[in-house]
């Protein structure tokens, strides 16, 4: 939560008497706004905007849909690397005969990628 502060995400909290730090449910709600965005693989950039948008109620919906859309385009595009990757990596085990160090083939491959 600190560090969403520093970065200007969150405001500082005022604090008790007691010097402890007093979180309102606008903070509460906020922090919520912040991780359910983060889980969704939005960056802290992304979030600002959103969190810009959620508060000017005057826009329409089109810009937050817009941001959505791009979002997803760009999970999408993760979603196949992360694919590739994993049947690469799945070949490479396949190929490991569990010889030796100086066998292995995922350290093969790892030094010598494919072409």
């Amino acid at each position: 939560m600190r560090y969403y502060e520093r970065i200007g995400l969150l405001a500082a909290p005022p604090r008790t008497t007691g010097g402890y730090r007093d979180y309102r449910p606008a903070d509460v709600d906020r922090l919520r706004f912040i991780s359910r965005g983060r889980n969704l693989g939005f960056s802290l950039e992304e979030i600002r905007s959103l969190l810009a948008l959620a508060e000017d109620d005057g826009l329409s919906c089109q810009e937050v849909d817009h941001l959505a859309r791009l979002h997803l385009v760009d999970i999408r595009a993760r979603l196949g690397d992360l694919e590739r990757m994993a049947s690469e990596l799945e070949r490479v085990i396949d190929g490991c005969s569990g010889g030796e160090r100086g066998d292995c083939a995922i350290l093969d491959t790892l030094r010598h990628p494919p072409p």
